[in-house]
């Protein structure tokens, strides 16, 4: 062989080499989807009963946001109302769950490039105990977002929290005295928004949405994804892709048009999944470019709201299958969207808040518009139905008290003097404010002032 074939030889065995180098990197990055084939361990059927007082995970029990039966204030200041309040070192922007007599929140140090959850005693705000999570490797986020900003999710056994870590979205279970049962990844992940969504309970599984561009080749390869862990132990029980995005909604599940489904709001689509399996259901196409919120719904209907690229708000009956874009959609508005704050249905009544401070009453099945209020400041926090009224925070820090069933009535104005970017919780008529540095719980207005506690205590694992 002369010296041009050792040459023209050498050469193609340099591009077999490098495409066999490209093709393993390219099976080696992004998102593997796992379906069940078989039952995995353990796979029992483990409901999660709280009691009607409890505020387990993400937007409530039933997950609507909503209380109708709780007997909270609709009036009070921060030096006449019974309660306490508590300072927060670190940053955060979740909403905290309760359980029993311990609530949880998690908390972000940067000082040590750290994430933990806290527990805190229901009716003190005394720590109970705090457990780092995560030391080293969070991503480096933008000043209004945060690296502890996913609501925590209990089932009477174990506290389960997602954060990225290392390029990786890790799902962690603790124990209810704040021992780590078991850490697992779920994916790859990477945002310059941070991670916002939380985990949702669905029999034995815990399920975990990370939409995100991913970082280098991964964005070619594919980077969004669903994943579903076995509660006990951790192990990946099913996963599958999703349109890549930088999009941070909290899935819900709900029995909707007469069976489970896993509802979940995205780029291009809103999406219903079988929760079991993560199977398709249907899809409806909407002009999204990113979510922040999570979809309301009733017995029928899925209502989805996005300002991104342009304000969008839908009403998508739930009973369809395949793309139902052309044939379930039972109304469209641009009127009313919200962004971060997601939408609340209840009564046959849609309540959407918008960056812009404007509050719609929508008719869920119409779309008509029944009355729309503007108030000052941006809103990013979701709107909270207790008992009677309408409970709606501004960044500047002040709480809107609305009646319900009528046309906006205001009920009250009450500055925190902090601002709020996250909703209010309900738990055993306790109301739960959480505000940039601290967290506050008032109720029974009538029976003394706020209790203030001291920051909490340093961190200890």
């Amino acid at each position: 062989m002369n010296i041009h074939g050792i040459r023209s030889g050498r050469i193609i065995l340099a591009v077999v080499l490098l495409g066999s180098l490209a093709i393993l990197t390219i099976r080696n990055t992004g998102v593997h989807e796992v379906h069940r084939a078989t039952e995995p361990t353990n796979f029992a059927v483990m409901n999660a009963r709280p009691d009607p007082g409890d505020w387990p995970w993400w937007r409530g029990t039933q997950q609507t946001n909503t209380a109708p039966h709780a007997s909270v204030p609709t009036q009070w200041s921060t030096s006449g109302a019974n309660g306490w309040r508590i300072s927060i070192s670190g940053r955060g922007r979740s909403a905290l769950s309760t359980w029993g007599e311990q609530l949880f929140l998690p908390l972000s140090d940067a000082t040590h490039d750290s994430v933990s959850i806290v527990s805190l005693d229901h009716s003190t705000g005394r720590l109970l105990w705090q457990t780092e999570l995560h030391r080293g490797g969070l991503l480096p986020v933008l000043p209004r977002t945060a690296n502890a900003s996913t609501t925590p999710a209990c089932d009477g056994k174990h506290v389960y929290i997602a954060c990225p870590a290392n390029g990786l979205l890790w799902v962690t279970a603790l124990d209810l005295n704040g021992r780590i049962a078991w850490q697992r990844e779920a994916g790859p992940y990477y945002s310059k928004w941070g991670y916002e969504s939380s985990p949702v309970i669905y029999k034995s599984l815990v399920i975990v949405a990370a939409d995100n561009k991913g970082a280098q080749i991964d964005r070619l390869v594919g980077a969004s994804y669903l994943t579903a862990l076995h509660r006990e132990t951790g192990q990946v029980v099913w996963r599958i892709h999703r349109p890549n995005a930088d999009s941070s909604g909290t899935p819900v599940v709900a029995r909707i048009a007469g069976r489970d489904q896993l509802l979940l709001a995205g780029k291009g689509t809103v999406c219903s999944y079988d929760p079991l399996t993560g199977d398709s259901l249907w899809t409806c196409r909407w002009s999204a470019d990113r979510v922040g919120n999570s979809v309301a719904f009733d017995d029928r209907n899925v209502y989805a709201s996005t300002r991104h690229p342009r304000p969008e708000l839908l009403c998508i009956r739930a009973d369809g299958s395949g793309d139902v874009s052309r044939s379930h959609v039972v109304w469209r508005s641009h009127k009313f969207a919200g962004d971060v704050a997601s939408p609340v249905v209840h009564d046959g009544r849609l309540y959407v808040a918008g960056d812009d401070g404007i509050i719609g009453c929508l008719d869920a099945e119409t779309g008509n518009v029944v009355w729309r209020r503007q108030f000052a400041g941006t809103m990013t926090a979701s709107p909270l139905i207790a008992g009677q009224h309408l409970y709606c925070c501004n960044e500047d820090g002040t709480v809107y008290v609305i009646r319900l069933g009528g046309h906006g009535e205001l009920v009250a104005e009450i500055p925190m003097q902090e601002a709020i970017q996250v909703a209010p919780v309900v738990s055993q008529n306790r109301l739960y404010i959480r505000t940039i540095a601290g967290l506050n719980c008032v109720w029974d207005p009538d029976q003394g002032p706020v209790a203030i506690q001291p920051d909490l205590p340093r961190r200890r694992s």
